[in-house]
């Protein structure tokens, strides 16, 4: 059992705070608070586990206010607050772990609050995790090396939690630019070997093209000369 599940495995109600984004277990989110309602609720969980549950939520697609019961979301704990003078804040939280939603409870709070079920993806096979992780790590920092050629960036590549599949799995798939259906069905998907498999998929079907730009952007950036190219494999 990780840390974090062991941190909300006693957790059976949480507030909620529908937003239009899929957070994953492990990944930062900075949150602007300023509906009266949601003041409330920052406010609330300050002085108990800062603790509160964040489902995708889409407006234009759904009757009423409330994410539909089953719905998978994830745990958010509020790591930082910054009140500002008028009431509202800014606010970081990370993902913990991921809640299905069982059921409404009925409250006198301004806000939705959900009694729920936290879970962990399954147990899998090791030696099937740890090649499909040195997939995904080996394409992402390809991509991650050709956006740094193709930006004129600097900066060092992200460092890739290779020993530990399934946060892996969620870095990436927070990381990448996708349709907000996929990333609630990865969020959503329970085997870490099915979602690593699927991110390895989409990775793979854009690496050559970020490569390519990077080549055609390092040659244009040395006037031409082509031998004087970045070597995207060092």
């Amino acid at each position: 059992m990780s840390d974090d599940f062991d941190k909300v495995s006693g957790i059976r109600e949480l507030p909620l705070f529908p937003l239009p984004l899929v957070l994953f277990p492990g990944v930062p989110l900075p949150l602007h608070i300023f509906e009266p309602r949601y003041r409330r609720l920052l406010a609330d969980i300050r002085v108990s586990n800062n603790l509160f549950g964040l489902p995708h939520f889409d407006e234009s697609a759904s009757a009423g206010d409330r994410p539909a019961v089953g719905h998978v979301g994830c745990v958010a704990e509020v790591v930082e607050v910054q009140p500002l003078p008028d009431g509202r804040s800014n606010i970081l939280v990370v993902g913990l772990v991921r809640y299905r939603l069982d059921t409404y409870v009925d409250s006198d709070e301004p806000y939705l609050v959900g009694r729920v079920t936290v879970f962990e993806d399954e147990t899998e096979d090791e030696d099937l995790l740890a090649a499909r992780a040195e997939k995904v790590s080996d394409l992402f920092t390809r991509i991650a090396r050709a956006v740094r050629t193709i930006n004129d960036d600097r900066t060092g590549l992200p460092d890739l939690p290779t020993t530990d599949p399934e946060r892996l799995s969620f870095l990436v798939a927070a990381a990448m630019e996708l349709d907000i259906e996929i990333k609630q069905e990865l969020l959503e998907t329970r085997s870490t070997a099915e979602r690593l498999g699927r991110i390895s998929e989409m990775l793979a079907q854009v690496v050559g093209n970020y490569e390519e730009r990077a080549r055609a952007h390092a040659v244009a950036r040395n006037n031409g000369h082509a031998g004087k190219h970045l070597d995207l494999n060092e």
